[in-house]
């Protein structure tokens, strides 16, 4: 079959006309010469020369609560402990005499102790009761690592959330220098 010339032209017409609106002309201003071409992009892996450790000093501030509700003053219980033992070998020392007058002393001493650090802690009065308090905590931490590392005999740093081992897997691109193009 045989094209007509009358419908030959008007098609390669609309053809070219598609073709070209897919990239615009790069000398046009605000036009991005390279908008439907795909990025030249591959990956490749780089020999890790040395990673340091990033480290910052983190402070923080938290809430804690502190209570003394239920504890009673310690120098009180102290003084009513020593005040019964006094009390408490005086009035073993009235009893018996001899070997026996030191016992009941000693005995008198422990008891009477014992019993006036319980009236004291009894009788004192409780110290306040809970409070909120912050407290400021330093804590250094590792933020990061710079990152030394060769690809094709090129050194390159950069600094990366984690270390990446004896290799690091990078991204190239390739894009054309379009600020010192031929065509301008």
């Amino acid at each position: 079959m045989r094209a007509s010339p009358g419908l030959f032209l008007p098609l390669l017409l609309v053809m070219t006309g598609s073709v070209a609106a897919q990239y615009p002309d790069p000398r046009d201003e605000g036009a991005s010469a390279y908008a439907a071409v795909e990025e030249n992009v591959s990956y490749g892996y780089a020999q890790v020369l040395r990673a340091d450790e990033v480290v910052e000093t983190v402070r923080t501030r938290t809430p804690e609560e502190r209570c003394d509700g239920d504890r009673r003053d310690d120098a009180a219980a102290a003084r009513g402990t020593v005040i019964g033992a006094i009390v408490g070998a005086a009035v073993g020392n009235q009893i018996g005499d001899g070997d026996g007058r030191r016992a009941a002393t000693v005995a008198g001493a422990v008891v009477g102790g014992a019993v006036g650090r319980r009236v004291a802690e009894e009788n004192a009065e409780p110290r306040p009761g809970c409070y909120i308090v912050e407290v400021e905590r330093e804590e250094r931490q590792v933020v990061g690592y710079d990152v030394e590392y060769m690809y094709k005999g090129e050194k390159y740093m950069s600094r990366l959330p984690w270390d990446p081992g004896n290799r690091l897997r990078i991204r190239v691109s390739v894009t054309p220098d379009i600020d010192h193009a031929s065509w301008r």
